[in-house]
């Protein structure tokens, strides 16, 4: 004889299948954005703005041009990284020869470079105006030559990235409009089928908070499940980008997945119980004759 099949039970596997996969999109788009701001965030650690010093500049000139600079507001703060380095106009040279592969000497006769100060910025202050301004600030400084970074980078990089923002965001919007409207319609078929149930309770003198809370709590579980096999999902797919794809656990910033983590599982949750609710309160209100 063969096994009777659970009333309910291939609605309730189409939802858990719903919810898992939409929020496994919706936390796929997370993932990006955490680790596009990192990428960015490093990118801007590392722009950096140019002091080039006079050449009759001495030695304690220059170390008096590095407290001033040191002094500033928006020089990098950081432990991790050196915010203000020297560079010899010998070392600049050395740079020079090593990506042009010319060596200027040998026709100039002498090395035209001057000594300067590399400075990292601070990412508050990564603007195209603000990077002018402290241009401006260091170009006054007594015994500065020049001070110059790479003009319009930062206007680029905050541009490409609102975009990329703009895509992930839509991209999750339509997502969670999706997976609501197609867990509504699972919900309310699986409901549908118990509708006469529903008002025989109601008959016997159960409340409508006694009949929905059976069904909230399905619907609590239901969400709960999706999100947490949409989160192992994600972290799986996580781990295994860190360890074939070099250099991605630099932008591994796991305080952030834990939280995005837990907000995908109380979306899982919310939908889950949100959907349930309202598609029951439909029935409870229905009047008997529509039931048919």
């Amino acid at each position: 004889m063969p096994k009777k099949k659970k009333i309910g039970s291939y609605p309730n596997a189409m939802i858990v299948m719903s919810l898992t996969a939409a929020l496994f999109l919706i936390g796929f788009c997370g993932l990006l954005v955490i680790q596009s701001k990192k990428l960015v965030s490093i990118i801007r650690q590392n722009i950096e703005v140019r002091v080039f010093i006079d050449k009759e500049v001495s030695k304690a000139g220059q170390d008096s041009i590095l407290n001033i600079i040191q002094s500033r507001p928006f020089v990098l703060k950081s432990t991790e990284t050196k915010a203000i380095t020297f560079v010899s106009k010998e070392e600049a040279a050395k740079e020079f020869i090593e990506g042009t592969k010319e060596d200027f000497a040998t026709f100039l006769g002498e090395n035209p470079l001057r000594d300067s100060y590399r400075v990292k910025i601070q990412e508050d202050y990564f603007e195209e105006a603000k990077l002018q301004q402290i241009k401006k600030e260091l170009d006054q400084v007594k015994g500065v030559y020049e001070a110059v970074y790479q003009e319009d980078l930062a206007d680029q990089i905050n541009h490409n990235v609102t975009k990329i923002y703009i895509v992930l965001a839509s991209f999750a919007l339509i997502m969670l409009i999706i997976i609501v409207l197609l867990v509504n319609n699972t919900i309310k078929l699986a409901i549908y089928s118990q509708r006469f149930l529903i008002r025989s309770m109601q008959l016997v003198g159960a409340t409508n908070g006694f009949i929905q809370k059976p069904y909230v709590l399905r619907g609590a579980i239901q969400g709960l499940v999706g999100g947490v096999v949409a989160a192992l999902l994600l972290i799986g797919l996580q781990q295994l980008a860190v360890r074939n794809v070099e250099g991605l656990a630099l932008l591994q910033e796991y305080d952030k997945i834990v939280i995005l983590i837990a907000s995908v599982l109380g979306l899982g949750v919310a939908i889950g119980v949100a959907s349930t609710y309202q598609s029951l309160a439909r029935y409870l209100r229905m009047a008997l004759d529509d039931l048919y």
